[in-house]
């Protein structure tokens, strides 16, 4: 945990350090004087969204949250993973979106949130859900949703000083076009930059997660067979039901609009094509190196969640 908190600290100086001198570049360069203004109503904006983002994910996902006595398995088992995590006991809740998978969200600091769609319920074994539920009680216990809001907000305020200089700066003062064309530019550098850290906080945290779930009492072959399960649960949906989440996949176990792709690699680990991964194919895979090809790293570098297969990897190294 401690390494992911010193990576996410990095991550978030830098990121503000880039806000930094995107500042100074424009101060000095064009003497914007309601800079600072814009500055603070874009931050108020983004303030704004992190405030009512929980509510954007109940309305976008069908939320209803849940009593112990509507469904006593499934809160067993996050009041079961919460105790194992040393955390308060957070709100349960279902979707009713039929894509297989799992999410938490929430302010943060006691406010956490597993919510688990109908479609998992469905999909999963009982052992293979209680390791998705840890994975989902680690990033309230890292308290990574939080600081994940909080990267996503520097990459935003890039997009939109690159777009108040670039086709509306200008305008303003015909003078300084050419100086506010180049802030611009370099404010979308920035933009794409920034937004290229905030992706690779994403895909780590999903690793801490990984690993978290284990530390809580799963097995890796659990938490790897669910992951599995997962990808061949979204290919099969259909491209509108993917839509439905496509702006909240960043809070999913995985990334949904890959799982075409990602059949493909993992259809070689499933030995005895029975649907599943059991001990002794996460051991075989263990002794394998695993080498992406420059297409596959990319995909990576541009996504959300790591490489599946990786991923699956990096738990098969988990396993004892």
């Amino acid at each position: 945990m401690f390494a992911l908190q010193m990576r996410m600290f990095l991550l978030l100086a830098t990121l503000f350090g880039i806000v930094y001198a995107v500042v100074v570049m424009i101060g000095t360069a064009m003497g914007v004087n309601d800079f600072n203004f814009y500055l603070i109503i874009s931050f108020g904006f983004m303030f704004l969204q992190y405030m009512i983002g929980p509510k954007m994910v109940e309305w976008t996902m069908r939320i209803r949250y849940i009593k112990k006595e509507e469904n006593a398995r499934l809160y067993a088992m996050i009041e079961d993973q919460a105790k194992r995590a040393n955390i308060a006991m957070p709100k349960v809740c279902i979707s009713a979106l039929a894509i297989p998978n799992a999410f938490a969200f929430g302010w943060g600091f006691g406010d956490g949130r597993v919510c688990v769609t109908e479609g998992v319920m469905r999909l999963l074994s009982e052992e293979e859900l209680k390791a998705v539920i840890g994975h989902e009680i680690t990033h309230i216990k890292n308290n990574d949703v939080l600081t994940i809001t909080l990267l996503s907000v520097i990459p935003m305020i890039m997009y939109r000083i690159a777009w108040h200089f670039l086709f509306y700066g200008h305008r303003r003062d015909e003078r300084h076009s050419n100086n506010t064309a180049l802030i611009g530019l370099a404010a979308f550098i920035f933009y794409f930059v920034t937004n290229l850290l905030v992706l690779y906080a994403s895909r780590i945290r999903e690793y801490f997660a990984d690993r978290g779930s284990v530390e809580l009492g799963n097995r890796p072959a659990a938490l790897a067979s669910a992951l599995y399960k997962l990808v061949y649960g979204s290919a099969r949906m259909d491209k509108d039901v993917l839509r439905e989440a496509e702006g909240l996949k960043a809070f999913f176990m995985n990334d949904p609009s890959q799982a075409l792709h990602e059949i493909k690699e993992l259809s070689q680990l499933d030995l005895d094509r029975n649907g599943t991964l059991d001990a002794s194919e996460l051991l075989r895979l263990r002794q394998k190196n695993i080498r992406l090809n420059f297409g596959d790293r990319m995909l990576e570098g541009l996504s959300t969640h790591p490489n599946m297969l990786k991923r699956i990897k990096h738990l098969s190294e988990l396993h004892a």
